[in-house]
């Protein structure tokens, strides 16, 4: 049996399953106590669009996602995130067996990425999948859906349009979801931040690809692209859950990195 074992806990998240529930009880009682629209916490999404810095940055942002996540008790999670390791050329699909996390390991489905290679021709490039934007997802999947199979998807110099083709058909079963991975702006001042960040959420909320091209700088953003193209054709209708950015835990306003994390709904 092969295992994509952790390579960034410790380090982006704790390495401990019971120092993440420690987090995440945490900020479940913060968004307990201070949402305003309650129902907004009984929706069932197909796909969310999450973080992934360190979990003292953007854990809240993820995790709001991922409660919304956890009432579809999807039978399968695809996940999927932009290469920052190694360059690649199209989508790597992650063949191993298992996926290890602190919650303990997921299974990944090895009949949907054997499917998709056939399908789309995904290639499985080993190399690819040490990569934290697809790995942080891992513990939030396996602690809120203990239960689901999961598939990593990770890309580089990739078409959106092509990309879109595969979450349309993810999406064709109803008991997938979709995760997209993606941070917003990196290291400018919060002013800034806030206005290049805002323009990618724009983009969501309008389900409008072409806005991406005006200024967003999310590192997933080839991904956002490919989620929004496929949410259009599959009347998927968007909404903003939370922004924030790491000045919110450091305090540091010169050089921020910008989080969101948006649903798409039925």
């Amino acid at each position: 049996m092969t295992i994509r074992k952790d390579a960034v806990a410790g380090q982006f998240y704790p390495a401990s399953s019971a120092d993440i529930e420690g987090m995440i009880e945490h900020y479940n009682k913060i968004l307990d106590e201070h949402i305003k629209e309650k129902t907004l916490l009984t929706r069932e999404p197909r796909a969310v669009i999450v973080p992934h810095a360190g979990y003292v940055y953007s854990a809240f942002t993820a995790n709001f996602a991922y409660r919304l996540l956890a009432n579809t008790h999807a039978r399968r999670v695809v996940v999927i995130g932009p290469s920052h390791r190694v360059y690649l050329r199209g989508t790597s699909v992650s063949d191993y067996d298992t996926y290890e996390t602190p919650y303990g390991d997921l299974p990944i489905d090895k009949a949907l990425v054997a499917d998709l290679e056939a399908r789309f021709g995904l290639i499985f490039a080993p190399e690819a999948h040490h990569e934290h934007s697809t790995e942080v997802q891992m513990p939030f999947i396996k602690r809120y859906d203990p239960d689901a199979k999961v598939v990593e998807l990770v890309y580089g110099e990739e078409d959106p349009r092509r990309l879109a083709e595969v979450i349309d058909y993810l999406l064709e079963d109803p008991d997938t979801v979709v995760v997209i991975s993606t941070d917003l702006s990196h290291y400018y001042d919060i002013d800034k931040a806030n206005r290049l960040d805002s323009i990618c959420m724009q983009a969501v909320a309008d389900l409008d690809p072409a806005k991406l091209h005006e200024g967003c700088e999310a590192c997933g953003k080839i991904g956002v692209e490919a989620m929004l193209i496929a949410a259009r054709k599959r009347g998927l209708k968007p909404l903003l859950l939370d922004y924030r950015t790491s000045a919110d835990a450091s305090g540091d306003e010169n050089q921020v990195v910008g989080y969101m994390s948006a649903a798409f709904v039925e």
